[in-house]
């Protein structure tokens, strides 16, 4: 029994240690990170490849040039990119063609790929014109977030939409997302919309994310059942990371205001804004880029995530 008991008594402090050993590595790296939303980092250059100059690059905090800008992240995207930017400037052209008033452009961000991506992206800003298409090049990989954080602060819309490369969701949805956020800012903005004529949507910050979760009953039935048990797990702890409100974080279809974009992007860190949920189409391509071992890196930072915000190492600066 003796023995038993200090086995017992080993395992108890041994998990202490390692409790504690977390702990102490999550407030160090939280509090090395308190300063991580400065960036020093030059503008990329945005080139005509029809004539082979310079554009100059826009920067979130100047004021908007067109009604919306799309950002597309892409890493190794040769094959499924085409069929959505295809799809997408379709569907741009025609709303442009109706009407006069909307304007648009497409950011697509090479995130380091090692394929024909930068090729395919360029061969569509040579179609149509660089005024309307834009390339972004990271160099190397540098991770989803960090090419719709590139692409978020060096767009010219109202309205910044973050879609994937693989048009998994109509590009059409868009308008779901543009509707409320209109809706909801004209009941922020009030009477001062009246007495401030300069007053314009894209100055409330707000945020629409596009939500599979009316899916979810035939989505759980098609998958395997470890992607069902790796997708509850990590809403679980994105729920107590985050909060409640969204039932579906991971779905690649947000749009906020260029307000919200500034606030939210050149902090990196996220601080709560007002956000919708709105139902949008999806279907599943073959093809995805995520990769299972990238999941305790997901968890740590959102972990310190957690631990940053809730403890006030991490601030937000306006």
């Amino acid at each position: 029994m003796e023995v038993l008991w200090t086995i017992f008594e080993f395992i108890v402090i041994v998990a202490l240690i390692l409790a504690l050993s977390l702990v102490a590595a999550i407030v160090f790296e939280a509090f090395r990170r308190r300063f991580n939303h400065t960036h020093l980092e030059g503008h990329p250059i945005f080139e005509d490849p029809n004539s082979s100059k310079q554009v100059p690059c826009p920067y979130i905090f100047d004021p908007a040039e067109k009604y919306i800008s799309l950002i597309i992240p892409a890493f190794n995207e040769e094959h499924r990119l085409p069929g959505a930017l295809d799809e997408t400037l379709n569907y741009l052209q025609k709303r442009a063609a109706k009407d006069k008033s909307f304007s648009y452009e497409v950011l697509i961000v090479d995130d380091g790929s090692a394929d024909g991506t930068k090729k395919v992206a360029f061969d569509f800003v040579r179609k149509y014109t660089v005024d309307n298409v834009r390339v972004i090049l990271l160099g190397r990989n540098h991770g989803k977030g960090e090419a719709i954080r590139k692409g978020m602060l060096h767009s010219r819309g109202e309205l910044l939409l973050m879609l994937d490369a693989d048009g998994a969701t109509k590009v059409n949805d868009l308008e779901k997302l543009e509707k409320q956020i209109q809706a909801v800012a004209r009941k922020e903005l009030g009477d001062s919309a009246v007495s401030d004529s300069t007053l314009r949507i894209s100055d409330i910050p707000l945020a629409a994310f596009g939500s599979r979760a009316h899916l979810e009953e035939k989505a759980l039935a098609t998958r395997k059942w470890y992607r069902n048990f790796l997708m509850k797990g990590f809403h679980v702890v994105v729920l107590l990371a985050a909060g409640p409100g969204i039932r579906d974080t991971q779905c690649g279809f947000k749009m906020f205001t260029r307000a919200a974009a500034r606030k939210l992007f050149t902090n990196i860190r996220l601080k709560r804004i007002p956000m919708i949920e709105i139902s949008v189409s999806w279907s599943e391509i073959p093809g995805s880029k995520v990769n299972p071992l990238s999941i305790p890196n997901m968890l740590w930072e959102m972990v310190l995530m957690s631990v940053g915000y809730r403890t006030g190492i991490w601030k937000i600066c306006n």
